[in-house]
């Protein structure tokens, strides 16, 4: 095999993929955690930018339903949550478990910024 060639990469190898906005995202989660001395003011400093700047309501699929995001909140457990209506039906998911439409919200930025964040825990 010569230097030009590409070696085969071992079954399950998944290249780990930098979005472009990386660097955006970092400056979003440093902007909310400027003034944070442990990770649950970090947290909620987060919370407070995602409120204030992710537009809701918004419409989005969940196991194949639709259903709209009325608000975001923090559960008991200090997670952030999407606050997730169908008919009379509200139900809590996880923010990182939470799947963006498309075209993505006003704001989704600061999803992707808690969710960077909360890898790197």
């Amino acid at each position: 095999m010569t230097k030009t060639q590409n070696k085969a990469k071992p079954a399950g190898h998944k290249r780990r993929v930098i979005p472009s906005n990386a660097p955006r995202i970092d400056n979003l989660i440093a902007e909310a955690t400027v003034d944070c001395y442990n990770e649950s003011e970090e947290i909620t400093g987060i919370f407070t930018m995602m409120e204030e700047n992710l537009e809701v309501p918004f419409k989005t699929t969940i196991l194949g339903v639709e259903a709209t995001v009325d608000r975001i909140d923090m559960n008991e457990a200090g997670e952030i949550v999407a606050v997730c209506r169908r008919g009379r039906d509200r139900q809590e998911i996880h923010i990182l478990d939470l799947p963006l439409p498309k075209p993505r919200p006003k704001g989704a930025e600061w999803i992707d910024a808690y969710r960077r964040w909360a890898r790197g825990r």
